[in-house]
């Protein structure tokens, strides 16, 4: 799990190597008017909202960090991924099945419930392909090349073939 997780992150600094802190901070594509620095900033404060729980079995998803820096320039995108990748090296396999209390706020105000690390993980991991996928729409309208075929895609996703 922590290897998938990994090379999906990785996927996020190659993007950032590739564009301009110009590019990265873009708010002009419609309809949400959401930068790729947005979209990426939001993806790994999700994680560190685990890694911040962790030790006492609670996690916030709404009290994520926000770090504007983190989302205007490329180099602080990729110094937050590192951050993430190191936190995610130091999780030991064997508390995956830990039981942590999960709160987040679904709209109608907050709920905790209970999770185990592991399916808290692969939440991150999923909204991260979901959030790449959005960041593949704004890629394209701003005329970047995507970092690789599998940016944005969930493995379970049938792939359109030419017939």
């Amino acid at each position: 799990m922590i290897d998938a997780i990994e090379k999906n992150l990785q996927r996020g600094i190659k993007l950032l190597n590739t564009i301009s802190d110009e590019q990265y901070s873009d708010c002009s594509v419609p309809p949400y008017y959401s930068s790729i620095g947005n979209n990426m900033r939001h993806i790994l404060d999700v994680f560190s909202c685990i890694f911040k729980g962790i030790d006492n079995g609670v996690i916030d998803f709404s009290n994520r960090e926000r770090n504007e820096l983190a989302q205007m320039k490329t180099d602080a995108g990729i110094t937050y991924f590192r951050q993430i990748i190191d936190q995610l090296k130091l999780v030991n396999p064997e508390d995956f099945d830990k039981i942590v209390k999960v709160t987040d706020d679904l709209g109608t105000g907050k709920i905790t419930t209970n999770y185990t690390l592991s399916s808290a993980l692969v939440q991150a991991h999923s909204h991260t392909i979901h959030h790449y996928a959005s960041i593949g729409l704004i890629i394209e309208k701003l005329g970047i090349e995507l970092p690789d075929a599998d940016f944005g895609y969930n493995p379970t996703t049938p792939r359109k073939t030419n017939v």
